[in-house]
Parts: structure tokens; C-alpha cells; sequence
């Protein structure tokens, strides 16, 4: 029966992916950049303002320990135990907190960093949530501010 269940979870995971074949590659991360990052945990790409519908491709959907450094260039997500997720400064479109998004839903309406970015024609929201709850609105204000100084 267990195995069943771990058997249609897989066969929906892949039929996800198949769906969302046509997604762009990711743009590599700048190999220059050294910038720290404040500690937490990557919790999924979704597609924006469906929180539900988490991106399966390029590992966007694999929940990890991540740091989330922001730097001129973009936000650099470094994620232990898969791919580092680089969002340029250009893709940037919004920032805000909010308490949950696919894997992850907090009881604080403030708990989660959501970051809105385009890619490849659509548009995504990335969910981050810091180890320490102070960081976040210093995340949120660097974000914000970067965005305004592209626009």
C-alpha cells in the first residue's frame, strides 16, 4: 500500500516535469561572485500567485539548505545537495513576505521571503525562509532596493 502511494507520487512528479519540459535553462551562476549570504532554507519555485504549483524542472521544486546572497548582479541561492538557483537583477520583479507557498506554510504572515521573477515568459515565485527571523526584513529591504535601482 506504501509503496503504491510512494509509486504515484514519483509517476506525478515526472508527469510534472514533462509538462514543464519547455522551461528555459536557468542562467548560470556568476562564478566572480563572493557575496555571503544570510543562512535558511530554499523552499520551492512556484508559478506566481499559484502556490500550489510548484516547478519540477532544473530542481526549482527541490526544497534544500540554501543560503540567499544578494548581490548587484541578482540573488544567488547556494543550495546544499542541488543546483545553485541564480536570478538576475533584470528578472527581479517583487518582493514580499508572506506565510507559505508549496512545502512550506508558517503561522507568521511575515515567516517566508517571497521573491517574483520572470523567466523565460513567466512569471515565478521563489519561497525563502531565513534561519533567523530578523533577517528577514533586512532581506526584504536589500531586495527591494535593488529592484528599484533597476528600474
Amino acid at each position: 500500500m506504501i509503496a503504491a502511494a510512494y509509486y504515484g507520487m514519483l509517476r506525478g512528479w515526472r508527469n510534472r516535469k514533462f509538462r514543464q519540459a519547455d522551461l528555459a535553462p536557468l542562467p548560470a551562476v556568476p562564478a566572480d561572485d563572493k557575496t555571503e549570504g544570510v543562512e535558511g532554507v530554499y523552499v520551492a519555485t512556484t508559478t506566481a500567485g499559484d502556490w500550489m504549483d510548484r516547478i519540477a524542472v532544473h530542481e526549482l521544486g527541490v526544497r534544500s539548505n540554501a543560503d540567499l546572497a544578494v548581490s548587484p548582479a541578482g540573488l544567488i541561492f547556494h543550495r546544499q545537495g542541488a543546483a545553485d538557483v541564480f536570478i538576475p537583477v533584470g528578472q527581479l520583479t517583487d518582493v514580499r513576505t508572506d506565510k507559505g507557498i508549496a512545502g512550506k506554510v508558517t503561522a507568521d504572515r511575515s515567516g517566508l521571503l517571497v521573491v517574483t521573477w520572470q523567466h523565460d515568459g513567466r512569471d515565478l515565485d521563489t519561497g525563502f525562509r531565513p534561519r533567523h527571523k530578523a533577517d528577514t526584513a533586512a532581506l526584504t529591504a536589500s531586495i527591494t532596493t535593488l529592484i528599484g535601482a533597476e528600474k
